[in-house]
């Protein structure tokens, strides 16, 4: 009877139209149609994704609709506040016509999974006569910072050497609050007014993370061995031949994630402490981020390094060569680097990122964070050193210590009787029973 339950309770499921909400809320699907939920993710049009792998369509369905940008445009750092603001306004319509349709197809929608930074979303389902749930894809630590910010609690440094001191939480300095706090540029005004909005609604809470391919983890979904869906194309091939030819531990892996851009003086450093470094580094630089390189890099490191515009992180994370992790520690990178054991070098750029780095350099550590000059840029100096010291420094074995560490704990949250499954199975639950 709960099976054939099961197959009536039809959700949504609606990630941020970005990579690094896209993956998440992907693999939270795949595990609520695990537990017997007929599932549908919705993306938006102007994210050109592909779909890799049979698997991903035959356990839940993917729809898309229109969201007021073209697939020319997409959502960028850079047209971020226009681009929420139609969104808000064209994708709740075409959302409507989307339940409307399913109204009609004898599996109607009984409930919607959104991601937090679109708090909004709740009361436009609402509005359809349905109700939701939000899901989280970045720490809890940063919504707590997010929290005690809203209720006066949380005073924003005005020096650097001053510390804020929250409950339960590390002594954070201003440069490891996320961006949208402490930058006085004003840059990402919109999203934090929803955030801070949104949070002070205090849902409760159930953890269920980390959400990454089983492969990786329980093995119980069958050929669930990567996301499945790609707003870019990896070059799996090329980077997986390069990387078998490589020792163990021995390459430096250097991605920055879908969204962050470096300027060009950033750029050029960050190329010359590789180089410096000598270490083999395979670094992910998008076709859009290319021309910021230095003139002949491919032709110096061409012994040393691979630069592709995509990778398989996954694979890549998880493959024997693979010593270290360059990372903007979004938090997507960050959960799949705990989860596959690799120690990391943390350069955060903006948003929750900053938080992340200091929790993989002074709580969990298992990393260290690279420090920035007067200038806010960090030096191939800098680079140099920090990659030295994961890679073979002073603390380098604590740091794989604590790295396989938190790999096995992983593991065993979502294995049956791990609080993430028991958290998971509770929620569909409750869904199958109202």
């Amino acid at each position: 009877m709960e099976d054939q339950r099961g197959e009536e309770t039809h959700i949504l499921t609606i990630p941020f139209p970005a990579q690094g909400h896209i993956n998440p809320m992907l693999q939270l699907s795949k595990r609520l149609a695990s537990k017997g939920l007929k599932v549908t993710l919705v993306t938006a049009e102007s994210n050109p994704i592909s779909i890799q792998g049979e698997n991903l369509t035959s356990s839940i369905k993917i729809e898309s609709i229109p969201d007021g940008f073209s697939v020319d445009a997409g959502v960028n750092v850079r047209n971020f506040d226009e681009y929420i603001e139609r969104f808000k306004v064209v994708f709740p319509q075409n959302l409507a016509k989307l339940i409307k349709k399913h109204e009609v197809s004898g599996y109607p929608v009984k409930f919607i999974v959104y991601d937090s930074v679109i708090p909004w979303m709740l009361d436009v389902v609402r509005g359809f006569g349905l109700d939701g749930a939000p899901f989280f894809t970045q720490a809890w630590a940063v919504n707590a910072i997010y929290y005690h910010f809203h209720q006066g609690t949380l005073k924003v440094p005005s020096e650097g050497g001053s510390l804020v001191s929250l409950p339960s939480m590390p002594p954070l300095g201003i440069n490891d609050l996320p961006s949208f706090i402490c930058d006085k540029t004003g840059a990402y005004p919109s999203l934090l007014n929803v955030i801070l909005n949104w949070m002070a609604t205090r849902f409760p809470i159930k953890t269920i993370g980390p959400v990454i391919p089983s492969i990786y983890l329980d093995k119980r979904l069958p050929n669930d061995n990567d996301y499945g869906l790609s707003l870019f194309k990896p070059k799996s091939e090329t980077c997986k031949t390069w990387l078998d030819s490589k020792e163990i531990n021995s390459v430096i892996y250097v991605s920055f994630g879908s969204l962050s851009a470096l300027g060009e003086e950033q750029m050029e450093e960050l190329a010359y402490g590789l180089k410096r470094s000598n270490n083999f580094f395979l670094w992910v630089v998008r076709e859009s981020e290319t021309e910021k390189l230095p003139k002949n890099f491919y032709e110096e490191t061409s012994k040393k390094g691979l630069v592709v515009s995509w990778s398989p992180q996954l694979e890549v994370l998880a493959h024997k060569s693979v010593g270290c992790f360059m990372t903007h520690c979004g938090w997507n990178s960050t959960l799949e680097a705990l989860s596959l054991g690799v120690p990391m070098v943390a350069m955060p750029q903006w948003t929750d990122q900053t938080t992340n780095a200091k929790y993989v350099e002074d709580v969990w550590q298992v990393g260290v964070r690279v420090r920035v000059n007067e200038k806010g840029i960090v030096t191939r100096e800098e680079i140099e050193i920090c990659i030295k010291e994961v890679m073979e420094g002073e603390r380098s074995k604590n740091i794989r210590r604590n790295s396989e560490k938190w790999k096995e704990s992983a593991k065993e949250a979502v294995n049956d009787g791990g609080s993430s499954d028991e958290n998971l199975e509770e929620f569909v639950t409750q869904l199958l029973s109202s």
